[in-house]
């Protein structure tokens, strides 16, 4: 393959998967202006290293790229960074004004999604990529594998521990914040 032939192809590479390289290098970072650096830097690595891809999964293989440089920014760093819950208030004003059960309905959802958030940024980060990597990219236990170059049982095994950590922590919450556990058609019944 030429170099305008491998560029072209990473090219197009990258922007098929531009979604899921931002997403996990702000899950691995901690913020958008560092995932987009990781990602930057991963396409220029990936363009100068195209002709050493020798087949296979081309997302895995991108995605790989791009977690190897978040992993480099974090060892400069010489320490992890948490990640930055959802602005609730920003997402609130943005809601539509329609009808005032609706706007208490997503704001709950955004609260609670900045829960969950928060405890996700909170696992240990062999827990959080695979999770991120599953639950949010949809990546198939043998796309996990070859991201992270580990086989597919430690895969299911930190997929296993990572949800049961998040959910711990979860339950926990739940049980010290009671209105946090009731569901809305809960909250509905209570208020007849």
């Amino acid at each position: 393959m030429t170099q305008a032939a491998a560029s072209a192809w990473v090219g197009e590479l990258a922007q098929r998967h531009l979604d899921a390289a931002y997403n996990l290098g702000r899950w691995l970072l901690g913020n958008e202006q560092d995932a987009a650096d990781a990602v930057h830097d991963a396409y220029l690595r990936a363009a100068r290293s195209a002709h050493t891809y020798a087949g296979g999964n081309a997302r895995a293989w991108w995605l790989t790229i791009v977690r190897n440089c978040c992993l480099a920014k974090l060892s400069t760093r010489k320490r992890e960074t948490q990640l930055q819950a959802v602005d609730a208030a920003n997402a609130v004003t943005s809601l539509p004004r329609s009808a005032e059960n609706e706007v208490e309905e997503r704001a709950d959802a955004v609260q609670r999604g900045a829960l969950i958030a928060q405890h996700l940024n909170a696992l240990p980060p062999e827990f959080r990529e695979v999770l991120v990597l599953r639950e949010i990219e949809d990546l198939s236990y043998r796309e996990i594998a070859d991201v992270l170059q580990v086989p597919i049982g430690t895969v299911m095994s930190r997929l296993a521990r990572g949800r049961a950590q998040l959910q711990r922590a979860l339950l926990e919450r739940a049980l010290l914040d009671p209105a946090l556990a009731q569901t809305p058609a809960q909250e509905q019944t209570h208020g007849m």
